[in-house]
């Protein structure tokens, strides 16, 4: 027996649409990428958003054609994904920090038809447009004043294709299950993987964000997602922050902790959300010149593991709550947040600073278990590591034009390639990418662990730990930092300063200092580059 209730589909443009009627001049306040700052607000993006729909119909798009955007988090940006997905297209978000090969590689396998893109990135697409097979024209998200000239052919201005539309539109009604939007993974191992998301897993997955158990988030707030919206969704923020009705700030193409700060400060931000590098000399910033954060009551961290000194930091100088994060692509992107609940909320001082640590809880809609390598469930005490396993609406089924139909396991378990334990209130703490595990006399070395413990130290700013052949123990670890301006350290002074923080087998066998540490396109170290500068290192006797 089927209820009896009316069938909705779960469209995205349908968080657009209840902005504009019930939040409709809840501000969108933005850095241009052309320079300047903007002042709009949900009715105007809607509008425009509708405008954009009605271009790109006059275009020849139609439902499903990929559209690629090659931009920074923007009020222009938003009404592309939202008029881009709305019409029934596919809004393929481009990370502008992948290599040309990779660039090409993604944009011809998405076959995008149309590519918006900011002025920065015009000098990307014209040094690799000749390898570009699919795309038809190009939108640069300016002005008249400030269309530039360029080598690329069949292009258009942004505010000029807008001004042709009357915005007269009523965004369609089409199955939930259609695709809406595309994103890579970074592709450290072999050519980037496509993740194709639908309306309905978008949609599920932005009513989870808005839990109080999760961003917290509605229409008294105000967010700064510095997290750009070409990694993984800006972490779902633009669809959140329009179901909740939240005030936006976008910083542009701006990320240095100067302009951050001042924007937290002027336009009075409740919650930020960013990767741990942002923080490291935002921190410094406002340290320095004595300043506080305002208003900002919740920082969410993630794609990589924050350092213990940093959530410390945070909560005992700034009264501000640090929430790590975990996810990845392919859950679009969201797993877990590290929110309390009823069972640790006595926890205080540095037990509570440990919860913090951890990557949290799974919001509701996943389910996450770890296994060992022969598939058999472990206990959740906080202690038995194994492999990450998640499920849900919102997780990947099977790949973009994969040649595999099904990237799952057995009862649809996808395994997120990391390693990891389960606490008994249900927090998650990664101990490790499975790649990246340092295997020394038959046990295990968290990487992570010795990374997050050294930056603690006051003589580094940056810390990277690899696995290097030791003729006794298979591997050992090798710590390999970048140093505060003028500091200076020594193994032995490191391993002492570790000496009570982590296992006294885990301490380095050997310590390199560099000016600067490869990172991803996504802004994580990079382990493989690491590993192959440090190929033939051998440690000292």
């Amino acid at each position: 027996m089927h209820g009896l209730m009316q069938q909705s589909e779960l469209l995205v443009s349908k968080f657009i649409q209840f902005a504009d009627i019930n939040h409709g001049q809840r501000e969108i306040v933005g850095m241009l990428p052309e320079g300047g700052q903007i002042r709009t607000n949900y009715s105007e993006v809607n509008f425009r958003a509708k405008k954009l729909a009605q271009a790109l119909e006059k275009m020849g798009v139609s439902l499903g054609d990929c559209i690629g955007t090659l931009a920074w988090n923007s009020h222009r940006h938003m009404e592309c994904w939202y008029g881009i997905s709305g019409m029934g297209a596919v809004a393929h978000t481009i990370n502008p920090r992948l290599f040309p090969e990779q660039l090409i590689y993604i944009m011809n396998h998405a076959e995008d038809k149309v590519l918006f893109l900011d002025i920065q990135f015009i000098p990307l697409i014209e040094a690799v447009k000749d390898h570009l097979k699919t795309v038809e024209k190009f939108v640069v998200m300016v002005g008249r004043k400030h269309m530039p000239e360029t080598s690329l052919e069949n292009v258009v201005c942004y505010e000029d294709l807008l001004a042709e539309e009357d915005g007269d539109y009523i965004w369609p009604e089409f199955d939930e299950k259609t695709a809406c939007g595309l994103c890579y993974t970074s592709g450290t191992t072999g050519n980037p993987k496509g993740v194709l998301y639908s309306h309905r897993s978008n949609y599920l997955h932005t009513m989870a964000t808005l839990s109080k158990d999760c961003f917290d988030m509605g229409s008294r707030d105000t967010i700064l997602p510095v997290v750009p919206m070409f990694h993984a969704n800006s972490w779902g923020i633009p669809y959140a922050a329009a179901a909740g009705g939240a005030k936006i700030v976008f910083n542009g193409p701006h990320h240095d902790p100067q302009t951050l700060h001042k924007l937290m400060i002027d336009e009075e931000v409740t919650h930020t959300a960013a990767v741990p590098s942002v923080w490291t000399p935002m921190l410094s910033h406002v340290e320095s010149n004595g300043l506080d954060f305002g208003k900002l009551e919740s920082v969410v961290i993630g794609g990589s593991a924050c350092p213990r000194s940093m959530i410390k930091t945070f909560k005992e100088k700034y009264g501000i709550w640090v929430a790590h994060a975990w996810g990845m692509t392919e859950l679009s992107p969201l797993g877990t947040l590290g929110t309390p609940n009823a069972a640790t909320m006595e926890l205080e001082g540095e037990d509570l600073i440990d919860l913090q640590c951890k990557q949290g809880r799974g919001v509701i809609g996943i389910e996450m278990t770890i296994m060992d390598d022969d598939g058999n469930e472990l206990p959740r005490d906080g202690e038995s590591a194994g492999r990450l396993m998640v499920r849900g609406p919102w997780v990947v089924k099977s790949y973009y034009k994969s040649e595999s139909d099904d990237a799952t396991e057995k009862d649809e378990w996808f395994d997120t390639g990391d390693m990891a334990n389960i606490d008994k209130y249900g927090f998650m703490q990664i101990t490790d990418r499975s790649k990246d595990v340092i295997k020394s006399g038959g046990e295990w070395i968290s990487s992570i662990d010795l990374e997050n413990e050294a930056i603690g130290h006051p003589a580094i700013l940056e810390a990277g730990v690899i696995g290097r052949y030791h003729p006794k123990w298979e591997e050992r670890p090798l710590m390999i930092v970048v140093l505060n301006e003028g500091a200076g350290i020594t193994l032995e002074e490191l391993n002492d300063y570790l000496a009570d923080k982590v296992a006294k087998w885990w301490l380095p066998n050997g310590l390199e200092i560099v000016d600067d540490l490869p990172h991803t396109a996504t802004g994580k170290i990079s382990k493989k580059d690491l590993r192959e500068t440090f190929k033939d290192y051998t440690f000292p006797e």
